[in-house]
């Protein structure tokens, strides 16, 4: 694959912003030799962050630290890998245990030294973004599927999601029991129970999710872990080519576009690096704006169904697929191939699970402490997102939509927004929510919705690093201290079994 010439520079400026067009109007030395030395420093160096050298360091740096961070996270028993001191066997750790030996640090350390590393790594995606112009597309590529290959065999850092998936669908496909209606609890003695982390919590995810499980749950628990893992990672880097294949039929720069989504750090550590199911509703997502650029309608409109099955959230962007359609045939054929898809779906999981759906009303109870809905709630009084706060964010959801759908050309800048509100709007947040939101922020046209996507990014990122809930308690900024704090948490722990 090549760089289209004739695009790059364009889609890059809008990325980057007034600020870029500002510095490269200033760029010539004429303009620049009458002027104080505290301007020249700030041109001179927003023109050294674009450039090849310093998007080139960027890149390297990205994989030295994944590299530094895979060698703690396999060698031993760390709180890189959630439930590890329950047990770290050879199959968890994975293959590069075995070259890179057995570093091990004290707890604390690890901890704060991983807080530093995704630091340094937002900060270098941010290079990134900022020179990805500059970059070629060759080693944007190289770079991506590298860091993919090792996160591959790395554990599942920080989260142990993973083993939440494979202990629902052993629930189903190995005792029998309906997981919607069952707890894991129920199958202590599996050998997957000690790694997950929902044991007394019926499955909140999509039936479609928990159909191709089942299959994988037959499979010896090592065998599924690592089918689980190749799985995710392979639908990413597919993820990552409906993008770039979206980035060329709508005229952006895909080097700018693969940069901004594959090399941010929650999309990288916490998505790809803990093997999330939401790939399984991003590709759907994605194909269907490809679809619809390509004027296949019934198939977008199928698309889309096909990842509410997984996550009822991507419903969101059916709306601003008829919006896209504009009135007529194209729009009933989106209808049409929504509703042929869901009758399909909705009688094969009626097969399968019965009239049982995924527990999100659950999920919904509960609350993390600097979702922006937890701490608008403390704010305003109530002790945080309390079902009053989240109702209320919900309408203001509702409104935004109903708005951004009146601007027709901006659409997939209104999927970006919508799904931004959305995130804001829940009481349970986890750092990688934001990737539902980034391949249209990337995609859309101007640079709004990509700049709040940015700062999205960084306050997730600040407020999940390992040290950021120690420091912030100690400091007498706790949002759990309210009562409704204490319930959730009482909850969190009751689920937890």
């Amino acid at each position: 694959m090549r760089p289209d010439a004739t695009r790059a520079g364009g889609s890059v400026a809008l990325a980057a912003g007034s600020a870029a067009n500002a510095a490269a109007s200033t760029a010539d030395a004429g303009l620049l030799s009458g002027a104080p030395l505290p301007l020249r420093l700030p041109v001179a160096l927003g023109r050294a962050l674009a450039g090849r050298l310093a998007g080139g360091a960027a890149l390297a740096f990205m994989l030295a630290a994944t590299v530094l961070v895979a060698a703690y996270a396999t060698g031993a028993p760390s709180p890189l890998v959630p439930h590890s001191h329950f047990g770290f066997p050879t199959w968890m750790a994975g293959p590069l245990a075995f070259v890179f030996g057995h570093p091990t640090a004290p707890f604390e350390i690890i901890e704060e030294g991983y807080s530093a590393f995704l630091i340094a790594m937002l900060l270098a995606y941010l290079v990134a973004v900022r020179a990805a112009g500059s970059l070629s597309l060759r080693a944007i590529v190289l770079v991506i599927a590298a860091l993919h290959a090792l996160l591959l065999l790395v554990p599942p850092l920080q989260l142990n999601d993973l083993f939440n998936y494979l202990g629902y669908a052993r629930l189903g496909a190995l005792h029998h029991l309906n997981p919607y209606a069952h707890v894991m609890l129920a199958e202590s003695h599996d050998p997957v129970y000690r790694f997950a982390s929902w044991r007394n919590y019926p499955s909140p995810y999509g039936p479609l999710f928990t159909a191709f499980s089942y299959p994988v749950a037959l499979l010896p628990l090592p065998a599924a872990y690592w089918v689980m893992k190749l799985t995710a990672v392979l639908l990413s880097l597919g993820f990552l080519w409906l993008l770039y294949r979206c980035a060329r039929l709508l005229g952006r720069d895909p080097r700018y576009v693969l940069v901004f989504v594959a090399l941010n750090p929650l999309y990288l550590i916490y998505e790809v690096g803990d093997f999330h199911n939401d790939f399984f509703m991003l590709v759907p997502s994605l194909a269907a704006v490809l679809l619809l650029l390509r004027r296949r309608d019934r198939s977008a409109g199928a698309a889309v169904v096909v990842g509410a099955f997984v996550k009822f959230t991507v419903a969101l962007i059916l709306p601003f697929l008829l919006v896209a359609a504009g009135r007529g045939r194209r729009a009933a054929r989106i209808l049409i191939g929504a509703a042929a898809a869901a009758v399909l779906l909705a009688a094969g999981s009626f097969a399968l699970f019965g009239a049982h759906l995924p527990n999100v009303s659950g999920q919904s109870s509960l609350a993390t402490p600097y979702s922006v809905a937890n701490l608008a709630g403390v704010l305003v009084g109530v002790g945080g997102a309390t079902p009053a706060v989240t109702h209320v964010a919900d309408l203001l959801v509702l409104g935004l939509a109903l708005t951004l759908l009146r601007r027709r050309a901006a659409w997939i800048a209104g999927i970006a927004y919508t799904t931004l509100a959305l995130i804001a709007a829940l009481a349970w947040v986890m750092p990688w929510y934001i990737v539902w939101a980034l391949p249209f922020a990337a995609l859309a046209d101007g640079t709004g919705s990509r700049r709040l996507t940015l700062a999205f990014t960084i306050f997730l990122l600040l407020t999940f690093l390992p040290v950021s809930g120690p420091f912030l308690a100690a400091h007498g900024l706790d949002p759990f201290t309210s009562a409704f704090g204490r319930h959730v948490q009482a909850l969190a722990h009751q689920l937890s079994g």
